[in-house]
């Protein structure tokens, strides 16, 4: 039993000395679970991810305080995410404290929403170690990935424009693609789409800015 607990603590412990990222998010506590859901909407829509509970954003460990976390992480997960995300929970005892380990499996099932410090249910995902409101062209990709059918389009003037321009430059952003092609914003974002859901292009959302850029090709 020892040696059980000794590797355990030892697993946890190497989670931290790692630090927060894309795919793991520490928090002294879950005081509302209304917040905490966009982490686990932007875990769920993006890679996966692991939430830590008991552990400060410095790395130290305090442990929870009762069950209550337990409880709070899964009204987060099924009342205040839309549809409700899967999640698995394991406890662990570290330094003589209990923390929660909360593993959220990249979804099949995007977009997840959550509502906003507005009320409004938004798409969220995860960008290094923030939880940001998904782009809209990101949505409608995840839509579109959910549907059976194929994707059909016609290769004409604006993406010839849009290949060319990528055959140059490394990313372009919305506006600059609808400027370039004199297009319109809703037909250049029916563009990019497409292109992504064909695995053409990608998509690389930031805190910024989101750009799109050619896929690349592994053989």
């Amino acid at each position: 039993m020892k040696t059980i607990a000794k590797e355990a603590e030892q697993y946890i412990k190497t989670l931290i000395r790692s630090g927060e990222s894309q795919q793991l998010d520490f928090k002294f506590e879950i005081s509302d679970a209304k917040k905490i859901a966009r982490t686990f909407s932007a875990f769920a829509n993006t890679q996966g991810g692991k939430l830590l509970i008991g552990v400060k954003d410095n790395g130290k460990i305090s442990g929870i305080r009762n069950d209550e976390e337990a409880y709070m992480a899964e009204s987060a997960a099924h009342l205040f995410c839309k549809p409700a995300v899967p999640f698995q929970l394991k406890r662990w005892v570290v330094e003589g404290r209990c923390i929660l380990e909360v593993e959220i499996p990249a979804s099949t099932q995007r977009p997840h929403y959550a509502k906003n410090d507005a009320g409004q249910w938004v798409a969220y995902v995860r960008v290094k170690d923030q939880n940001i409101q998904a782009n809209r062209i990101q949505e409608d990709v995840w839509k579109g990935e959910g549907k059976k059918r194929g994707v059909w389009m016609s290769y004409g003037r604006e993406e010839k424009i849009l290949m060319d321009y990528l055959s140059e430059n490394e990313t372009i952003t919305l506006s600059r693609f609808g400027k370039i092609a004199r297009t319109s914003k809703l037909q250049a974002e029916k563009i990019l789409i497409n292109l992504i859901l064909m695995n053409v292009i990608a998509i690389e959302q930031t805190e910024r800015a989101t750009y799109f850029r050619m896929r690349q090709i592994n053989y």
